[in-house]
C-alpha cells in the first residue's frame, strides 16, 4: 500500500512541477509576460505598449448580421480578425475569403456598416 502511495505522490509532484514551471505554466496563466510558443502576449497584457481591444460588435461578412464579438465565432485572415454569427458562416468564409472581401473590406473590416453587405 505504501509503495503505491509513494509512486502516486512522485508522479503528482512531477506533473505539478511541469504545470507550474514548464510549458503548462502558460496554460495555467503563470507565463512570464510574453508567450514563448505563440508569439503573442497572454490575454490582458500589453505588448510593447500596444493593446488591441476588439470592438463590442461587428458585421458578419457572410450573412451581414451584426454580431456580439464576445460570443461570435472568430477567424483570422491576412492579419485581421473577422467575427461570424455561426460556425457555418465562419467555415464558408474560411473556404473562400476572397469571395467576401473586397478592396476596402480587407483593410478595415470593423469599420463597415451593415448596409455595405448584401
Amino acid at each position: 500500500m505504501m509503495n503505491e502511495l509513494a509512486y502516486f505522490m512522485l508522479w503528482a509532484g512531477i506533473i505539478f512541477l511541469m504545470m507550474r514551471f514548464g510549458c503548462g505554466a502558460h496554460v495555467m496563466g503563470h507565463g512570464h509576460g510574453k508567450a514563448k510558443h505563440g508569439g503573442e502576449a497572454p490575454k490582458g497584457q500589453a505588448t510593447d505598449g500596444l493593446r488591441w481591444i476588439p470592438p463590442a460588435d461587428d458585421v458578419d461578412l457572410v450573412c451581414g448580421k451584426t454580431v456580439d464579438t464576445e460570443k461570435a465565432k472568430s477567424s483570422v485572415h491576412d492579419g485581421h480578425v473577422y467575427y461570424f454569427c455561426s460556425r457555418d458562416c465562419r467555415e464558408r468564409f474560411e473556404a473562400a475569403p476572397e469571395q467576401y472581401l473586397s478592396g476596402d473590406d480587407a483593410k478595415h473590416p470593423s469599420t463597415q456598416s451593415e448596409n455595405e453587405h448584401a
